[in-house]
């Protein structure tokens, strides 16, 4: 195996020569999702549940309410899977065929647990600078009642794979010489002004965007 894979759950076989396997790949792009879905079977249905992540080096925390029942899940079978996808764009081929969208992908396998102690409680700040890095120095500490209700899950990365889809299209060599326009659309995502509260101490609008925030819109 090569870094995080290929295994026997991810190993790509459709269109092989995108698959990517080393840590570096796999890992930037679980970093850089902003959510994950996770798979488990509730009820004996497949469901495919959003939900926010962080990394910690080899393992994904994931929390949730202690009734969370696709995190209840991956405990029973001691094991479980998620994955993440970045929209990166449109690949405009000259057929409706070879058309397709740029994206980064990951899916990951591994052995689940539950989270206890002094490791369960630095996981609950990750979540926080996850979403949003230097968010947990502005916001009040967790509550106890806050800790008790929350579930926390590991996910060790047992293996993984990435998919790429990028560059040129793949138009056939006769659809080369048609005159239809083709070529990539990038997209990324973008944040919009602020919307400040106007309840409690933000009702006279005093107060000035957190560090946090501001490094969301570079000059």
């Amino acid at each position: 195996m090569t870094d995080r894979g290929p295994g026997d759950h991810t190993r790509v076989r459709r269109l092989p020569e995108k698959a990517r396997y080393d840590a570096a790949t796999v890992d930037a792009i679980i970093d850089a999702a902003p959510f994950c879905t996770l798979a488990a079977t509730i009820d004996g249905l497949a469901m495919a549940i959003p939900t926010l992540h962080s990394r910690q080096g080899d393992i994904i925390y994931l929390h949730g309410s202690r009734s969370n029942a696709a995190l209840r899940s991956w405990l029973v079978a001691g094991r479980g899977s998620l994955s993440v996808t970045l929209y990166d764009g449109l690949r405009l081929a000259r057929s409706g065929f070879e058309s397709s969208i740029a994206y980064r992908s990951v899916t990951v396998v591994g052995e689940v647990r539950e989270v206890e102690g002094e490791e369960r409680r630095a996981a609950l700040k990750g979540f926080v600078d996850a979403v949003l890095p230097g968010r947990g120095r502005e916001v009040r500490p967790l509550r106890e009642q806050e800790e008790r209700l929350t579930l926390v899950v590991a996910l060790s990365i047992d293996e993984a794979s990435a998919k790429l889809s990028e560059g040129p299209t793949s138009d056939d060599v006769d659809d080369q010489e048609l005159e239809i326009w083709s070529g990539t659309v990038p997209a990324r995502l973008v944040y919009d002004a602020p919307i400040p509260d106007t309840n409690g101490a933000m009702s006279d609008g005093h107060l000035d965007l957190p560090v946090s925030v501001r490094r969301l819109f570079p000059s």
